[in-house]
């Protein structure tokens, strides 16, 4: 069988067509993973930071701590999300020592 140019370059192409198409696949994999991660790390903060909220109503330590994360958020934005919020001052325990 006699070799033809056009022919080789045209398996190269073919080749480097599926290659490209391969790669593509992988990346778009790839940003699936990156975005279903962040998400779920969204997801665990917004759980975990009503939690705490919700502790802090009825923990003094618990609110303490609130109060000490949120004065030392190091971004003015951050803070400024919290400016009109109050936290909470936690009920009396009811264990009968007084």
């Amino acid at each position: 069988m006699k070799w033809i140019p056009e022919l080789a370059e045209t398996e190269l192409e073919r080749a480097e067509k599926r290659y490209a198409q391969a790669k593509a696949r992988l990346q778009a994999l790839k940003n699936r993973e990156a975005t279903r991660q962040r998400k779920l790390d969204t997801r665990r903060k917004v759980i975990l930071g009503g939690a705490l909220m919700d502790l802090a109503e009825r923990d003094s330590n618990a609110a303490a701590m609130l109060n000490r994360l949120i004065r030392n958020l190091s971004r003015e934005q951050d803070r400024k999300a919290f400016a009109e919020w109050d936290t909470p001052s936690p009920a009396p325990s009811d264990d009968g020592a007084s």
